[in-house]
């Protein structure tokens, strides 16, 4: 049994047979059986995996859930990968997994490479991760990075998973908010030249804002004042000149788009038409004081929703439907993820109302809510607002604590979890910091391997079967895990398990190291010594794939 098909799955497949059979002998329909859980024991003793799925069947069969697991036990095939399947009360069944086999997947880890833990699927799905989508009117701040580093390694772990996986930002360019901008930008334009132009009233005041005006007066000199035939252009170069700092500093955390979709191009087509034509001639539009509401209360939403205002403008509301549209009708992705901020909650249930009446499977969209982050300096807490300019940028983030630790801690929390960023922390050098702990695991693999090759050692032909203490059968099997919570994450849509699974990887290798001396002098440890930078050899891979899902550096030194 290869790997690539991860040993979670293969379990559940042959219980999923072992349980037909047993219905079949005792003449038990199955109904809507077809998921197994399989989880590592509390109790490492009690074996490697375990399911409880006895006790869950337990009304259908009628029966003793022990009962139950000794009739599966009694089905099952004969496999290389098993040493020992047992029973354990009140009704669970543990696996372990044969030592010999576990040795034998460290050449399998090898050879796979850069590949280990990849799913190829035979039918592609076409899957687009929105994710970021800021508005152009300011930099990225602490709390629009934590939804690039979800959305940035989410797409890295479902492509390895097999989907076929776009990544794109939404560049939300129309509207009021980036009136305020362009308005703001002028003010700031005008002041350069020593000409009076009025701030408008919530418009934005951060330095930024001097920024853009300066690098807009480079650029047309003193073209602009009173010129209103030039608003259009000087418009462009300023969202222009946003979005390129917004991609600078979002490359600096190593987060990179396939696809950058403008909201004015949905004006600038036939998509923001025909979705109103197709909501129009399926009723689900009414006109009520001088607005267009969107019935949603047909689709059993609490309320209707404006989609266009008296004024003819239309909602933010409007854009986003056309939009989601134009994801699953016309580029028809067969899965779309969008990763919000919280101040977005409320709008997914009328969202989800909205592809309903137009005939999509709302299924099909999921919406990840990114929490708050709380950026932690010492004791004081820095909040961001970006009208006000008093806010810390990514940039600033990355500079001070480096785009690795921005990432770790960013993505080790749940999306759905409020959090706090600890910079003291995440600059330490040492043990305590995760980020250090795990690079520097992997680091120690990369040295011990430089001095084994400068030593001219051998280790391709090494006898595997030599790794059978307690710590290197425990780092194999934490290696072996990879496939799993590949799967896992891809399956929940929760890149937290990611980093999670790095650590306790990591926590295993630190333990070998310090149990397992791998290069000996001694002669009579040659063959371990090999043997063990085999191991080594596959948990370098292991680790650089890791931090290389989670958008992270493998270092060479630390």
């Amino acid at each position: 049994m290869p790997v690539k098909s991860n040993i979670k799955e293969k379990l559940r497949d042959i219980l999923l047979g072992c349980l037909q059979r047993v219905a079949d002998n005792n003449n038990i329909h199955l109904d809507g059986i077809d998921f197994v859980e399989i989880d590592r024991p509390a109790n490492f003793e009690h074996g490697d995996y375990a399911t409880n799925l006895p006790l869950r069947i337990t009304k259908l069969f009628g029966n003793n859930p022990m009962a139950i697991a000794d009739q599966i036990i009694s089905e099952w095939p004969d496999t290389d990968f098993l040493s020992e399947i047992s029973v354990a009360a009140p009704g669970f069944i543990n696996f372990k997994l044969e030592d010999k086999w576990v040795q034998a997947e460290i050449g399998h880890i090898i050879e796979d490479g850069t590949n280990f833990g990849d799913n190829h699927l035979d039918n592609l799905e076409k899957v687009m991760i929105e994710f970021v989508s800021v508005n152009p009117t300011g930099p990225v701040h602490v709390g629009h990075a934590r939804g690039a580093v979800i959305g940035s390694s989410l797409a890295n772990i479902m492509s390895a998973a097999g989907y076929a996986v776009t990544r794109e930002y939404y560049i939300n360019d129309a509207g009021n908010q980036m009136q305020l901008f362009f308005e703001s930008v002028l003010a700031r334009y005008h002041e350069l030249l020593g000409s009076s132009y009025q701030l408008p009233e919530g418009g934005y005041q951060g330095d930024y804002i001097k920024d853009v005006a300066e690098l807009l007066h480079a650029e047309f000199g003193e073209s602009l004042i009173g010129n209103s035939d030039a608003i259009n252009e000087m418009a462009k170069f300023s969202t222009d000149t946003m979005l390129n700092a917004i991609s600078e500093d979002l490359f600096e955390l190593q987060v990179e788009f396939d696809n950058w979709f403008s909201e004015k191009s949905l004006f600038g087509s036939d998509e923001y038409r025909d979705t109103i034509g197709e909501l129009e001639s399926k009723n689900y539009l009414k006109e009520m004081d001088n607005a267009l509401w969107f019935v949603s209360t047909i689709l059993e939403e609490e309320k209707d929703n404006v989609i266009v205002k008296s004024t003819g403008e239309p909602t933010y509301f409007a854009s986003d439907i056309a939009y989601h549209r134009n994801k699953f009708k016309t580029r028809e992705f067969d899965q779309v993820i969008d990763i919000w901020g919280a101040d977005h909650q409320g709008h997914i249930s009328r969202l989800k109302a909205a592809m309903r009446a137009l005939d999509i499977d709302d299924s099909k969209l999921k919406i990840l809510i990114s929490q708050m982050v709380t950026l932690k300096k010492g004791e004081e807490v820095v909040r961001a607002s970006k009208r006000t300019g008093d806010f810390i940028t990514v940039k600033e983030l990355v500079d001070e604590v480096g785009a690795d630790a921005c990432r770790y801690f960013f993505l080790a929390r749940s999306a759905s979890s409020q959090m706090e960023f600890d910079m003291e922390l995440a600059k330490k050098t040492s043990n305590e910091n995760p980020v250090f702990y795990i690079q520097y695991a992997h680091a120690r693999i990369q040295n011990i391997l430089a001095l084994a090759t400068e030593n001219q050692i051998d280790w391709e032909q090494a006898d595997l079967a030599l790794l059978n203490n307690i710590h290197e059968l425990n780092l194999i099997k934490a290696l072996l895990r990879l496939p799993e919570v590949i799967h896992q994450v891809a399956d929940s849509l929760e890149p937290h398990h990611m980093p999670h699974y790095a650590l306790e990887l990591a926590s295993y290798a630190h333990a070998f190291y310090e149990h397992c001396r791998v290069i000996s002098s001694d002669p009579n440890d040659e063959a371990i010594t090999k043997s063990r930078l085999r191991l080594i050899q596959a948990a370098q891979v292991v680790f650089g794939k890791c931090l290389n899902l989670m958008g992270m550096n493998a270092p060479d030194r630390m």
